[in-house]
């Protein structure tokens, strides 16, 4: 089997996302107990350790993916520990999709881990790992919006309410954005290896560059007014009202 060279070592849980996972849990507490004093910064804290988990799992997601599918040199770069600090480029992975969360409330998707890609044989397998990272998103998507749509928010704190919420928010604009077929996003890997030779030559210059496409394009208005319309649409549709999440947002922003 291909992850019999795998050690036990290159799988084991890295410190540091046990740490944001405390992170995630104590603020997460301590914004349904109403124990900080200023709601906005356990929010804060609570969204954006949730977020970056996301982001890990996100990771974690392609890289195990690839592993079955026949890239045994994930374990030893050490994305299979979960640890951020591991990943191709830490900066775009975990530091810039926060940014952009405190800048604008987008889901922003990052980058990345590496995959050997001669390693796969099959173009299925391919989509598959391109798709294994978005389809993440939209499973912690599903699990934040769950009281939402099942109806269980009775004795939920409101604070806490409007923080799922959000966050619910950043996993479905990161789904989406991931899934939009741009050269570098996860949803151009899922249809590159039914493309032509030729085809993919002409794209492969341009894949540097697609997410600043797709963030340059967020800043039209009409653009960025017609997306979140489609977000809050689907949002709507898995029970969370548009309130809630700009309260979220708004507790998020606990500076302005």
């Amino acid at each position: 089997m291909t992850t019999a060279t795998t050690r036990h070592s290159d799988r084991r849980v890295s410190p540091v996302f046990v740490g944001i996972l405390a992170v995630t849990a104590v603020t997460g507490w301590a914004t349904w107990s109403g124990f900080a004093e200023q709601p906005g910064v356990a929010v804060f804290l609570f969204v954006t350790a949730a977020w970056v988990v996301s982001l890990c799992l996100h990771e974690y997601a392609h890289a195990r993916t690839a592993l079955h599918s026949g890239d045994i040199t994930v374990g030893s770069k050490g994305y299979l520990t979960l640890n951020p600090m591991k990943y191709t480029h830490a900066l775009l992975s975990i530091v810039l999709p926060v940014v952009f969360v405190i800048m604008g409330g987008i889901g922003l998707p990052g980058g990345a881990v590496f995959i050997e890609r001669q390693r796969i044989r099959g173009r299925w397998r391919h989509s598959l790992i391109s798709a294994a990272g978005p389809l993440t998103n939209v499973v912690f998507a599903a699990v934040c919006t769950a009281p939402f749509w099942l109806h269980a928010l009775d004795g939920v704190p409101a604070q806490f309410r409007y923080a799922l919420a959000f966050l619910a928010l950043l996993q479905v604009t990161a789904a989406l954005l991931n899934f939009l077929p741009v050269p570098g996003l996860d949803g151009y890997g899922v249809i590159e290896p039914w493309l032509s030779y030729q085809v993919k030559r002409q794209v492969e210059p341009f894949a540097p560059f697609g997410l600043l496409f797709v963030f340059a394009l967020l800043w039209v208005p009409a653009i960025n007014r017609e997306f979140f319309d489609v977000i809050d649409a689907i949002l709507r549709g898995l029970g969370v009202p548009d309130n809630d999440t700009s309260y979220g947002y708004s507790l998020y922003r606990f500076w302005d």
